[in-house]
């Protein structure tokens, strides 16, 4: 089956119109359609689904992938928008988060600068109240800026942060010329969130030398050490936790391993994995070019962790090579104990889809025992039983606009969301009457909406009617009604009235100029679509990940 190259063109500008035309109360907003090819059954654990795709793939004058408006977002698990950030949190955000500090409940997300080629960011954190008012915004101690990789909050008092500072030495001892001279100093910190106080500091270059590298100087994939925007990335740290012991448990990508630091001086306590690992780590426990290592438990000689392992390294755009040490990437739960010092793989976590991603990546562990698996850079996330079987599936967009979709991290929090704004509202007077459009970006409280239309100059109004509020947007139908202007009142849990939106004036109701084409992304299809070589869709081989069901022509 062909795809003919004008009706490929048509159909790109076809599936951008699917970012638009999704809320008549908010035109304004165009975000992401989740994919969903595995809906949530009973066993998914509750709450909603934190996430903030932007594309992969540079925009050009002729192709255009990934979300429309890059940001983070709150769904449920249907694909129904809770909240979009967009243009709340600027620039560019990631690692977005629900958390708590100093007993009330938070969100924050990295904002700043993206770099796509080295897989960084400079910039600040932003934390929001549950009324998505900033309360604080947090930055690294010492002249330093905040990397975009880590913001991990402790005993509700303090942030962790990691840090990405480009240094001079010689590194000739490890193939470096003499203009190779930059190298990529890691650094963790701890901050107090409330003042800013810098607590504690770790950095790379003390404690751990460029021998344990994975990836060479030479040929550059990690960093080619020319200036301190190519600085040789040898260890790449991407996480960090800390335990009730004061220890700290940091991820070093580059070093495709595990370290565990001593809380008072710094020295490290073990390794796993990697070239001078602590452990025997057996062959479906070892990880490479991972993410996210976060404790589980502890208990005397035994520890537990949960990690993303790529098995992949390359960048976070569309360039570069890539290494692979596996076949696909996953999500794993290793058990190590201190007194045989040998690891053991307790789960792995596999992609539905045989996923395997280059870069960014995460794996939650839920309060039911499910866990929650982020495919980085392949830009889905799926939610397993315990025992590795797949109850949740999505991609985070959807058709054209799901070509080269990449997350770095994805979250499931239970959340409570009170927007100070008032909720949107538009009234549209169509062929059979007049249809009412009403949200509240950011609310999970309201049951019902209350509807009434103005009688007077004064501010009369009169009962048209109540519908239950089942997602984003909600309409009422006003048919053959003569109304001027309607308002409508947001009512919570037995009956609370929550907030009143402002006054709708009717307006003519304008249709999108066509109907997109009949194509929908499937669940199972396998066929492929031929498309002209200079499309991204064959020359990135993104198929595994998207699936389009089209008609013989």
């Amino acid at each position: 089956m062909k795809l003919i190259p004008f009706l490929g063109t048509a159909l790109k500008f076809s599936f951008l119109a699917l970012a638009d035309w999704q809320f008549k109360s908010r035109s304004d907003l165009a975000p992401p359609r989740l994919n969903v090819t595995i809906p949530a059954n009973k066993y998914v654990e509750k709450g909603y689904l934190f996430v903030a795709p932007f594309a992969g793939f540079p925009d050009t004058p002729t192709e255009q992938h990934g979300p429309r408006q890059a940001g983070p977002y709150i769904f449920r698990d249907n694909g129904d928008l809770i909240w979009s950030g967009y243009g709340i949190y600027s620039i560019w955000s990631t690692n977005f988060q629900a958390g708590r500090w100093r007993g009330k409940d938070i969100v924050f997300s990295f904002e700043g600068d993206h770099n796509p080629g080295y897989g960084h960011g400079h910039g600040h954190v932003t934390i929001m109240d549950n009324h998505y008012e900033t309360i604080r915004e947090l930055r690294a101690g010492n002249h330093k800026l905040v990397d975009k990789h880590e913001f991990h909050i402790i005993n509700e008092e303090t942030g962790l942060i990691q840090i990405y500072q480009p240094v001079v030495r010689d590194l000739t001892a490890w193939g470096g010329s003499a203009q190779q001279q930059w190298i990529v100093n890691a650094i963790i910190q701890e901050l107090d969130i409330a003042t800013g106080e810098l607590l504690f500091e770790w950095a790379s270059l003390d404690h751990v030398s460029p021998d344990e590298a994975i990836l060479p100087i030479n040929p550059g994939q990690a960093g080619s050490g020319y200036n301190s925007s190519d600085a040789w990335d040898y260890f790449h740290i991407n996480s960090v936790d800390k335990d009730s012991d004061g220890n700290y448990l940091i991820s070093a990508r580059d070093a495709c391993s595990i370290h565990k630091i001593n809380g008072t001086d710094g020295s490290i306590i073990w390794k796993l994995n990697g070239k001078d690992s602590s452990f025997k780590v057996p062959k479906d426990a070892e990880f490479c070019f991972q993410h996210h290592a976060r404790f589980i438990s502890q208990h005397d000689d035994v520890e537990v962790l949960s990690l993303y392992d790529n098995s992949a390294h390359g960048t976070e755009h569309s360039g570069g090579s890539e290494v692979h040490t596996a076949p696909t990437s996953s999500g794993k739960i290793i058990k190590v104990n201190t007194t045989s010092w040998e690891a053991e793989l307790v789960q792995a976590f596999f992609p539905p889809d045989d996923l395997l991603s280059k870069s960014q990546g995460s794996t939650q562990t839920l309060p039911n025992g499910n866990v929650l698996v982020n495919w980085g850079s392949s830009g889905a996330v799926t939610e397993y039983l315990p025992n590795g079987t797949p109850v949740f599936h999505a991609y985070m967009d959807s058709e054209y606009l799901g070509l080269g979709v990449e997350n770095y991290r994805a979250f499931r929090y239970n959340w409570t969301g009170l927007p100070n704004e008032e909720p949107a509202i538009v009234a549209l007077k169509g062929e059979e009457g007049t249809t009412a459009y009403v949200s509240w970006n950011g609310d999970t409280e309201t049951r019902k909406w209350r509807f009434y239309a103005l009688t007077d100059d004064y501010g009369s109004k009169e009962f048209l009617g109540e519908v239950d509020r089942t997602s984003f947007e909600t309409s009422f139908r006003i048919p053959n009604e003569k109304v001027i202007a309607i308002s409508a009142e947001a009512i919570g849990a037995n009956s609370k009235p929550l907030r009143n939106t402002g006054i709708a004036f009717v307006e003519q109701e304008v249709q999108p100029g066509r109907t997109p084409p009949e194509i929908f992304v499937g669940k199972t299809a396998t066929e492929k679509v031929i498309v002209k070589p200079s499309s991204r869709w064959e020359e990135f081989g993104m198929w595994k990940y998207l699936r389009l069901r089209i008609g013989e022509l």
